[in-house]
């Protein structure tokens, strides 16, 4: 794995590069530390139940939980090797396979669990937190020290806890407490709690008014950092984040709900040499979900990362923090809009945004939350990522409650490119790349072959993530008008390198291509074509680089395009479930023109193209778009104050090609159809103010105008281009006529 570089939302090969102004796609933030962990997971033993609690121990790895039994990775529930293994399991590290340490947490009536583990920094000492009664049948109450080198209960730890520990701390004389507790050893403690390693009481007071649910010492062993749903320690206000001293507990930092907002808690705490990092959970509206980072300095924030989709568990491994969570909305971090979740990222310890590690998990059994926790451990030279939770996948295969990911070999290779190639201006052949995907590194290298070519022509690197693959374009000039060509792609991370793309075969122009030369030359910063005969990409054929996404898997390659004698194709969806949108963000276009070819009989209407903040699910805001109503009459509408609409008086549902171009700036907003102006308002010069993804075939039109029966629209589209300005009458008028006769 390698360092990774700076992503820009236009990446170019060749000569193309971005159009100026308020269209130009966002760059997304800049990447850096190196990822050390692979996302491959690796064969691990599974629970039937979840995992809530890690700790590790010299190559061994301890787990806790509400669970029953293990199996082996692969092996279905209640198969011929699964073994009992009640609350608590300990693994070998480096295999995945159980060790010879077993332990049965219970209690007399209810359901045990173990939600805490920690190790002593001897590793002599394992101390587990949760709800239980006995282990391995000795008596104990929600907390117990196990001999590591035994495997056994230590009978001169003997601490009676009330209720249930959920998090665990130990020094080499202490071991601090939290949870839902009133009592420890009969001495009142509410929700947190000191010990020491011998089970006496200690001086040490941090009464929280509500359950704790995580602390972590400095590593100066001066403070414990404490989290949970309280919204005082001590008598001092703090919601849910305080530093406490270590020795008498008395509050050092804390935190109102401006800091942590007071329907969010925190639910995990780590740290390293400079930094104590947060993971929080929220509920209702308003919450904070994501992630906090501390200067250890003064405990004041470092950053903060606001994605939604409640974060479980953090930790720190060669300045990136691991977290797992099921974020789905990163969209106030400038990343992905509210989208599937994602439940394993990566980020630095000195900034917010994702790195390139991009392992998954399914949500699972329990609250549907995925991951809970996290642990590092080392062995034979190579360091691990263990992950426990209520998940049922990984990577997309059958795996319950645990997985584990490792510092190498890194053996997964990328996704193939998708590759697009065309001719409409002599001498030139333009190849556009779909950057690949990648789990576990963004910045890949990517190498063209021509015509069989044992050598590349082209060689350059790149970088993507999940949400975000930049459109790459090189202009191959060595050609000769008239002959054919071929060309593949290849994409390495270093290690691992795809298999060459499908072949692009392509014949270079004699002469220019009428329509698409016109496109080009007033200013398209956005102008699919739709060429492609098939997986999932739009090549953009403007200089933007702004290529796009194919959902639901629409036709294409098949359905003769809008142009005359071009020989070119359009897409086709099926007005219910398909659509398609640009990869890169923009900002709201201040003047701007949509212009796009469609051919439909449908009477349940839909939207054409438009504008939405979302990408891969139905976006919450819209405008910016054209839409047909169910008689087939076209809307233009934007949202000024409120939604503005102009509407043709003809309809268009007639199954013929038809042209049309919607503008708007300071002169208003005008709708034109087959060359000819339709509609129009003049007062209407500005629209609503937002980031956001240009949509064809379809996205959310609640609250529009004559809504139609579908927000999908059924039919071809074809020819569908953004520019940054408004097109004249004369202009569009030329199109249409261009398009018509070829």
């Amino acid at each position: 794995m390698r360092k990774l570089r700076s992503i820009s939302a236009a990446l170019t090969m060749a000569a193309g590069s971005l159009a100026a102004g308020a269209m130009a796609p966002q760059p997304a933030v800049a990447l850096t530390p190196p990822v050390a962990m692979t996302a491959d997971s690796l064969p691990t033993w599974q629970t039937n139940g979840i995992v809530f609690a890690m700790a590790q121990a010299n190559g061994t790895v301890f787990t806790g939980g509400t669970f029953s039994s293990v199996r082996p990775s692969g092996e279905a529930a209640g198969g011929p090797n699964e073994r009992e293994a009640v609350n608590f399991a300990a693994f070998d590290a480096a295999t995945g396979a159980p060790t010879d340490c077993r332990l049965s947490f219970t209690v007399g009536s209810g359901t045990a669990t173990v939600r805490a583990l920690a190790v002593s920094p001897d590793g002599a000492t394992l101390y587990a937190g949760g709800f239980f009664g006995a282990v391995n049948g000795t008596p104990v109450s929600s907390l117990a020290a196990i001999d590591i080198a035994t495997c056994t209960v230590r009978t001169d730890f003997a601490v009676a806890v009330n209720a249930t520990v959920r998090a665990l701390a130990a020094t080499a004389d202490t071991v601090y407490l939290g949870g839902d507790f009133s009592s420890v050893d009969g001495q009142p403690h509410d929700n947190f709690a000191a010990v020491t390693t011998s089970g006496d009481a200690t001086s040490f007071t941090a009464n929280g008014d509500a359950p704790g649910r995580a602390l972590e010492i400095t590593p100066d062993g001066a403070n414990v950092v404490l989290g949970g749903d309280f919204d005082r320690v001590n008598g001092t206000s703090s919601h849910a984040l305080a530093v406490v001293d270590a020795t008498t507990g008395a509050v050092v930092k804390g935190y109102g709900t401006s800091f942590i907002p007071s329907t969010s808690v925190v639910k995990d705490i780590t740290t390293d040499a400079t930094g104590v990092y947060t993971g929080n959970e929220g509920t209702g509206g308003g919450v904070f979900d994501g992630r906090i980072a501390l200067n250890l300095s003064d405990f004041n924030q470092r950053w903060r990362d606001t994605c939604l989709g409640a974060t479980q568990s953090v930790e720190v491994y060669k300045s990136v923090l691991y977290s797992g969570s099921h974020a789905h909305d990163c969209s106030t971090m400038n990343e992905y809009p509210n989208q599937r979740r994602k439940h394993l990222l990566a980020e630095s310890v000195d900034n917010p945004a994702k790195l390139g590690w991009f392992p998954d998990t399914n949500d699972g059994l329990g609250e549907g939350i995925g991951p809970r926790v996290m642990a590092v451990s080392s062995s034979g030279g190579t360091d691990y990522m263990w992950v426990g939770g209520e998940f049922t996948t990984v990577n997309g295969v059958a795996q319950q409650g645990l997985t584990r990911f490792s510092s190498g070999p890194d053996t997964g290779v990328p996704t193939t490119p998708n590759v697009n190639a065309s001719s409409v201006t002599p001498g030139s052949v333009k190849v556009r790349i779909q950057t690949s995907l990648d789990l576990d590194d963004s910045s890949l290298t990517y190498r063209v072959y021509k015509n069989g070519a044992a050598t590349p022509v082209y060689t350059t690197t790149a970088s993507s993530l999940p949400w975000v693959r930049p459109q790459l374009t090189w202009t191959d000039t060595d050609v000769t008008a008239g002959a054919t060509y071929t060309y593949r792609v290849t994409a390495s991370d270093g290690t691992n390198t795809t298999v060459k793309s499908p072949t692009q075969t392509v014949t270079a122009a004699t002469t220019p291509e009428a329509y698409p030369t016109q496109v080009l030359t007033d200013g398209a910063t956005l102008y699919w074509r739709y060429n492609e005969t098939a997986n999932t990409f739009v090549a953009d054929n403007s200089p933007a680089d702004d290529g796009g996404n194919h959902v639901g898997g629409p036709t294409r390659g098949v359905s003769p395009g809008a142009i005359a004698g071009n020989g070119s194709t359009a897409v086709t969806y099926n007005g219910t479930t398909q659509w398609s949108y640009s990869d890169a963000k923009r900002n709201r276009p201040n003047s701007y023109s949509i212009e796009t070819w469609f051919r439909t009989t449908t009477t349940t209407g839909g939207k054409i193209v438009g504008f939405g903040d979302r990408t891969t699910e139905a976006s919450a805001t819209t405008d910016k778009h054209v839409y047909m109503t169910n008689a087939g009459r076209l809307i233009f509408g934007v949202r000024s104050g409120s939604n503005r609409t102009i509407t043709t008086s003809g309809a268009y549902n007639d199954g013929e090609w038809h042209h049309v171009v919607a503008t708007q700036g300071s002169s208003g907003m005008r709708l034109y159809v087959d060359g000819s102006l339709q509609a129009s308002n003049f007062l209407i010069t500005g629209g609503n103010d937002y980031v956001g993804y240009w949509h064809v075939g379809g996205d959310n039109l609640s609250g529009w105008t004559s809504r139609p029966t579908s927000n999908y629209f059924a039919g071809s589209i074809d020819e569908t281009a953004i520019y940054p300005s408004v097109l004249s009458a004369s202009q569009i008028a030329q199109h249409y006529n261009l398009g018509k006769n070829g």
